[in-house]
């Protein structure tokens, strides 16, 4: 159950170019003050200028290997870059996607459909910020769903409707999971299920219509109809019925890199907390005398210490090729619930000035809170664990 510790040890060079990159990203953020951020929820804007400034500077495109223009670096250095644009008080979700989705086209695209892609990806030609999987009417259970594809010639004709799809509106393309066979025909579950790359230019009004959904945070999510969108066959990523494999191979690198923006947000929030307990006086003495004061802050600092070692630990893993689901899961969990309790506890250190918008805390509260829901819920994490690490009975 256990993995040697070697496994995921950082070399000391390694540690060094990882510091490089984070003072990189941090220089590149500070252009782009809480002000510009505070703006971007206000008026539900897409930041546009800064997702191409951090493409141009290479960092969107860390994981592309060198041949497709990319820096052909690890999941631990992308998770560094992640974790400071979080820190600065960015919003990593617009952009993060283009990591992890990318990966489903490196390790299961074609020659021809890499040599297409990758290197419009790495230089900002082409953005690949979506993943169009989940669904109404079946959520986390997705062997369940119902959008198909059905092969019609050089053609393959989709029909369905996907939700909670981010960043489509500000999207070259998006990988499409549909069904290609019936489910009362396939032997295993996670079969039957087939990858897609979608030209989302070319597609919407064309059998494609997207509707933007109203949400607590700024996601840019958007409700997806498909009503007999033609693609051709030559789209299909990876092979046919197999399209769950080319999905789940990209989860534990999406759940590392959400763990280290989670971990970039819990910093964010003690930093704020330490700040404001130090300058703010009440009674006469600065409020961070308090115990009372002190105490959740040093506690929260804790818990984000702790869940950035296990970040480390799964992207060292990961980029090792080493198994990585159980500590990919439980990076995600624990950097999720210590990012929400710091989140939490800089609004009880601020008081009632945590709710004014000028201190920036209330968006980033809101923006950390989806992330023990999505892109997995904690207690989906925790059935893992239990089913495939304790060897606990399936519960569902």
């Amino acid at each position: 159950m256990s993995t040697p510790i070697a496994s995921a040890e950082t070399s000391a060079e390694k540690l060094q170019q990882i510091d490089h990159i984070r003072m990189a990203v941090r220089q590149l953020c500070s252009k782009f003050g809480e002000e510009y951020w505070l703006d971007m929820d206000r008026t539900l804007g897409y930041p546009t200028d800064f997702v191409q400034e951090l493409t141009k500077a290479g960092f969107l495109g860390v994981l592309i290997p060198e041949q497709y223009g990319g820096s052909g670096l690890g999941v631990l250095e992308a998770a560094a870059v992640m974790e400071e644009v979080c820190r600065s008080g960015a919003h990593a979700g617009v952009c993060h996607a283009q990591m992890y989705v990318m990966g489903s086209v490196l390790r299961h695209g074609t020659d021809d459909q890499k040599a297409a892609y990758l290197p419009k990806i790495a230089n900002g030609e082409l953005r690949l910020q979506s993943f169009g999987v989940t669904e109404p009417t079946t959520g986390s259970n997705t062997t369940s769903l119902k959008t198909v594809a059905k092969r019609d010639g050089d053609e393959y004709v989709i029909n369905g409707q996907k939700v909670w799809i981010s960043r489509i509106e500000h999207s070259d393309l998006m990988v499409l999971l549909a069904r290609t066979m019936d489910r009362d025909k396939v032997t295993k579950k996670t079969d039957g299920l087939s990858a897609f790359i979608i030209d989302v230019k070319a597609a919407e009004g064309n059998g494609l219509e997207i509707r933007p959904i109203e949400s607590m945070i700024n996601h840019h999510s958007c409700e997806l109809f498909f009503d007999d969108l033609r693609i051709p066959a030559e789209n299909l990523l990876g092979q046919e019925g197999k399209g769950f494999k080319v999905i789940l191979d990209g989860m534990n690198a999406e759940r590392i890199l959400i763990a280290a923006e989670c971990v970039g947000d819990g910093r964010y929030f003690i930093e704020k907390a330490t700040d404001y307990a130090k300058e703010r006086v009440v009674f006469d003495r600065p409020i961070g005398q308090n115990q009372g004061v002190q105490f959740p802050i040093a506690r929260a600092y804790t818990q984000v210490e702790a869940a950035s070692l296990m970040v480390e630990k799964a992207a060292n893993l990961f980029d090792s090729g080493l198994p990585c689901g159980a500590e990919a899961n439980m990076a995600k969990m624990l950097a999720s619930e210590a990012s929400w309790q710091a989140g939490d506890t800089c609004m009880q250190t601020h008081g009632g000035f945590a709710f004014a918008k000028e201190y920036h805390i209330e968006r980033k509260f809101r923006e950390t809170r989806l992330y023990q829901i999505a892109p997995i819920s904690t207690n989906l994490i925790l059935s893992f664990v239990a089913e495939h690490v304790l060897d606990m009975p399936r519960s569902y």
